[in-house]
């Protein structure tokens, strides 16, 4: 458990070796707990998964470190092709915070981080459990809104440029 004055550090994963790797797979699983649905089929597809993300999306791969130990990530990719927008946005792959460490602020410095990489795409997509309300919630407050579902995901987006209005005359 964290104390509240311990400083939460985000930054770049560097490498995915096999420690880091067990490290994220036990956080992943710990995120999940309780919603196996969305967690994929245990450790075996989390350690799939988050190898995939690392090779897609390597340089918008960041940690929430306290001291050496991570105690979240999210997974930010500037080159997604959305098959919903027929075009390439900005994506949230995946975004998990180690239960034992939730409540503290955390998830939000990974989001002003993941938004700050992204902000230039026009667009962000990505897809959360139709029952995880507290994270629909905690996306609504950044400013996603849902726009669609399929199966048990809602597909979420947020715009990160302003439209320009043009002045009536």
């Amino acid at each position: 458990m964290t104390a509240k004055n311990e400083e939460v550090k985000i930054e770049k994963l560097q490498k995915l070796d096999q420690e880091t790797l067990e490290r994220l797979i036990e956080i992943y699983m710990s995120a999940y707990e309780g919603m196996r649905e969305y967690g994929g089929e245990g450790e075996s597809y989390a350690k799939r998964y988050l190898r995939w993300c690392w090779g897609k999306a390597k340089d918008g791969f960041f940690v929430a470190k306290i001291g050496d130990r991570i105690v979240g990530f999210i997974v930010c990719d500037k080159d997604w092709y959305s098959k919903y927008e027929g075009k390439t946005v900005g994506a949230i792959h995946e975004f998990a915070v180690d239960k034992a460490y939730q409540g503290h602020g955390i998830g939000h410095k990974l989001m002003d981080k993941c938004l700050e990489y992204l902000k230039d795409t026009g667009r962000i997509e990505l897809w959360v459990g139709e029952k995880n309300y507290g994270a629909m919630k905690f996306y609504e407050k950044y400013g996603f809104k849902k726009v669609g579902q399929h199966g048990i995901w809602v597909r979420m987006v947020k715009d990160t440029k302003k439209e320009i209005k043009r002045e009536e005359k």
